[in-house]
């Protein structure tokens, strides 16, 4: 009799191994990413651009991913993320290494949109194949693990750029990580797995849940397959439009704060980079904790937490001056609740939402993100070049996160078939 993959003895649950994996994809994917505001002094003048001209190269990044997004988590439902993540892994290496070959705006621009569409199978897919593999009652443990992969990616490419850039020049700081992005093509083609049921297991945390096989699964989100149906609910509205705010309100000063620390407020160019590995070993500490204190107190309540803190942060950065100690303090802060934000919102999918839908709905929230971004960085540049200084656009960001907070108190959670 063939022993069946439920029956077998696991020393460690094979959950834990998919999320190894997507921890490293999400960690070379922001460490790309979120290196643009600590390269991007260099780049101004060696590209020969102003701030809102650099704000539009980071938009077509923003554009290609926010676009691809739904098509990203559509594909992961209907194809596993098994066959999806490899593909456009190849997209996002190959465009980061051609950021660092290009001399013009143009060029620049329209390699960081390749890079913007491999990186749409960097989040929406990874957050799906997570929550898949976790329980529910687990789901904020293994989302904050994983999250903390975005943060180190920012702390540990934040804190080599400048050392990377004093031993050849900028373009090495795109080279190098794309080229890493390229090595986990393969191990995502051998390892990643969809979901427990394709071996034929339950997730992680949940022993009560029935076997299932793969194709029994396939059947159940088959059977779903009213693919828009949860766009007409009210809580997918409310979710994304405080989405919309709070992703506004993080690009609007996390994109620019080096250049901010730089050349507003004069400090050198090494000291004003330590603001990015601070802000991303934040993010560690914020996604370790939070997420999984949002297990018990639930995703809304922790995001109408969070949004008010990341205001008060913004206030503090803008009212630091020339203090080192309150600007990088304020900037911790603001890390700690960074890193919590884009997972506690992605979880939501899998609270309010049925679980074969998760993918669909996290890509359909991904244009809400992108154009928040995208605005933030359009505004903010746009301010900043007429006025000289930041802080309108970093009060607006106040206003926009105290907005995404008040915002969810209209969320009723309710499980309909959505």
């Amino acid at each position: 009799m063939t022993q069946t993959a439920e029956s077998r003895t696991y020393l460690i649950h094979p959950a834990w191994l998919i999320l190894a994996i997507c921890f490293i994809n999400l960690f070379i994917n922001y460490g790309i990413r979120l290196g643009y505001s600590v390269v991007l002094p260099h780049m101004l003048s060696a590209l020969h651009i102003g701030r809102r001209q650099a704000g539009d190269i980071f938009n077509a990044y923003l554009l290609a991913y926010f676009i691809l997004s739904p098509f990203t988590g559509y594909l992961t439902d209907r194809l596993g993320a098994r066959r999806v993540i490899p593909i456009f892994g190849v997209l996002l290496g190959s465009g980061a290494i051609l950021v660092g070959k290009s001399s013009s705006l143009f060029g620049a621009a329209l390699s960081f949109a390749v890079v913007g569409v491999g990186a749409s199978a960097m989040w929406t897919p990874v957050l799906t194949v997570v929550q898949r593999w976790f329980s529910e009652k687990r789901r904020g443990l293994a989302l904050g693990i994983l999250s903390s992969g975005t943060g180190l990616g920012f702390a540990v490419m934040g804190s080599l750029h400048p050392l990377i850039i004093a031993t050849w020049n900028w373009r090495y700081s795109w080279y190098i990580p794309g080229a890493a992005a390229l090595s986990m093509v393969t191990l995502n083609a051998l390892l990643l797995r969809s979901s427990p049921e394709e071996i034929g297991i339950h997730p992680w945390g949940d022993k009560s849940q029935a076997h299932m096989r793969k194709d029994q699964q396939g059947n159940s989100l088959g059977k779903k397959a009213q693919h828009t149906k949860f766009l007409l609910a009210p809580k997918f509205w409310i979710i994304g439009f405080s989405y919309f705010l709070v992703s506004f309100a993080l690009y609007a000063v996390t994109t620019y704060m080096v250049d901010y620390a730089h050349n507003s407020l004069e400090f050198s160019f090494e000291k004003a980079s330590l603001l990015a590995p601070i802000h991303g070993f934040a993010q560690v500490a914020g996604v370790l904790f939070i997420p999984f204190l949002s297990d018990y107190i639930g995703r809304k309540k922790t995001l109408i937490l969070s949004n008010a803190v990341i205001a008060l942060s913004t206030i503090s950065i803008v009212c630091s001056g020339s203090s080192w100690f309150t600007l990088s303090v304020s900037v911790g802060v603001l890390g700690v609740f960074y890193g919590v934000t884009w997972p506690m919102y992605g979880a939501c999918a899998g609270d309010y939402f049925e679980k074969g839908h998760i993918g669909r709905v996290i890509g359909a929230w991904t244009p809400f993100y992108g154009i928040g971004a995208v605005c933030a960085h359009r505004m903010a540049g746009h301010l900043r070049d007429i006025t000289g200084a930041y802080t309108i656009p970093f009060l607006l960001a106040v206003l926009s996160a105290l907005c995404a907070s008040a915002i969810l108190g209209f969320l009723r959670k309710s499980r309909n078939n959505t």
